[in-house]
């Protein structure tokens, strides 16, 4: 069994509705990935998709992805740029999500994948100027600390 530490916010990075969860698989397998990228992504309707099982580890942030759950919605990109373009469907099915998934794993910290980048300056905070990514486009440590 897998002690879970963290469960990590992502978007995909994609126009928001333009991929599928067929879309995302061929993007994984064309990376080479024998597992998602993600446990559960988010639908712009609000539909939540499982694509793997939590008791397995997927591919969403390199080197803890055997520690947390891997969660994401469809979007995050505007005008070729990172935007938290969520639909209002979608803010509601992963706090929902989110909630779940806490009440399995109620010391798992709930943060952004871009939370996982480095803090080059050692002042132990990431910044903005630190993100190696800006998945999932917005804090979701602010946003769901009450959870």
């Amino acid at each position: 069994m897998r002690t879970i530490k963290y469960i990590a916010v992502h978007c995909t990075a994609t126009v928001q509705g333009s991929t599928s969860v067929t879309g995302l698989r061929r993007h994984w397998s064309a990376l080479g990935w024998k597992s998602p990228g993600y446990h559960y992504v988010v639908m712009p309707s609000g539909k939540v998709e499982q694509l793997l099982d939590e008791s397995k580890a997927s591919n969403g942030v390199k080197g803890f992805n055997h520690e947390l759950i891997n969660v994401a919605y469809v979007g995050g990109i505007v005008d070729g740029k990172a935007a938290d373009n969520r639909t209002e469907a979608q803010k509601a099915s992963l706090y929902f999500l989110l909630e779940q998934l806490k009440e399995r794993y109620p010391t798992a910290v709930i943060q952004g994948h871009r939370d996982f980048s480095p803090d080059k300056n050692h002042d132990g905070k990431i910044s903005p100027d630190e993100y190696i990514k800006e998945c999932p486009c917005f804090d979701a440590r602010t946003e769901y600390r009450n959870l």
